[in-house]
């Protein structure tokens, strides 16, 4: 093969004749036309669902699409969030609750409300942080929408991510995500 090909041999007259009317072939009824419709999105969003687990960047949906994106996954992804002790604690707070003593179901509402109250100024303190990061790594570009963003996916637990985590906790980010 040689270098900068395509990568396939070229396709026969007959092969791209019955290509081309494949292509030229349009539905004739309405129904017809739904099913084709409805083809395509399911292969549209099999793709993209395929991206998101893979890391095909190309493919993901346009708000996960560039590198402030890809930085602020990254940056997530690389920190401990507290969000995922909430689950465990919940279990726990729950099991107080229905303990039938008054004194463990008031530490298990103390317990909840303490993980709220730490969870909320987790995500005030990655607000700052995100913003101070994007103007020094990103200072030609808009902060509008970023923060929701790093803010909605810290708010899930990291397993249920989409697109998947590419770094691991306290892992390095690189300098640069041009």
């Amino acid at each position: 093969m040689k270098v900068g090909g395509k990568g396939r041999p070229t396709p026969t007259r007959r092969e791209a004749e019955a290509a081309a009317k494949a292509r030229a072939k349009t539905p004739r009824t309405r129904k017809e036309m739904q099913a084709a419709q409805r083809a395509a999105r399911s292969q549209s969003s099999q793709t993209v669902r395929q991206a998101m687990k893979t890391g095909d960047e190309k493919n993901y949906p346009a708000r996960d699409r560039g590198p402030e994106r890809r930085f602020i996954r990254d940056y997530v992804d690389a920190r401990f969030s507290l969000i995922e002790l909430v689950i465990p604690l919940l279990l726990v707070t729950m099991i107080l609750g229905y303990s039938g003593n008054d004194g463990l179901r008031n530490i298990g509402n103390t317990v909840l409300m303490v993980t709220v109250l730490l969870v909320i100024v987790d995500m005030v303190l990655l607000r700052f942080r995100i913003r101070r990061e994007m103007a020094r790594r990103f200072p030609e570009s808009s902060t509008k929408g970023q923060t929701y963003y790093a803010i909605t996916r810290a708010m899930q637990m990291k397993f249920m991510r989409l697109p998947k985590a590419q770094v691991k906790i306290g892992q390095r980010l690189p300098d640069s995500y041009k």
